[in-house]
């Protein structure tokens, strides 16, 4: 008997997805001018829990660090009450 693909596992348990969501841009400033950067802010998640959050700017189709002013962010957030 084959083992089950890799999807139908998945399927088989319960999980996470999430749909596609294009990234934000901010405008930063290097040397005079003004650099569009895309954005995106990821929620690194354990057993239910957040445990880091990350913003990363960069250029072109994937999120790296040789970008010109690119890489991780401050993310700020607000403590509930």
């Amino acid at each position: 008997m084959a083992e089950p693909s890799t999807w139908e596992q998945i399927l088989g348990r319960p999980y996470v997805a999430q749909r596609l969501v294009p990234p934000s841009e901010r405008t930063i400033s290097i040397d005079g001018r003004e650099i569009p950067l895309k954005l995106d802010v990821r929620n690194y998640v354990y057993a239910g829990e957040v445990q880091l959050v990350a913003a990363r700017l960069y250029q072109g189709q994937t999120t790296n660090f040789r970008t010109a002013g690119g890489g991780f962010a401050p993310v700020f957030t607000e403590a509930s009450g």
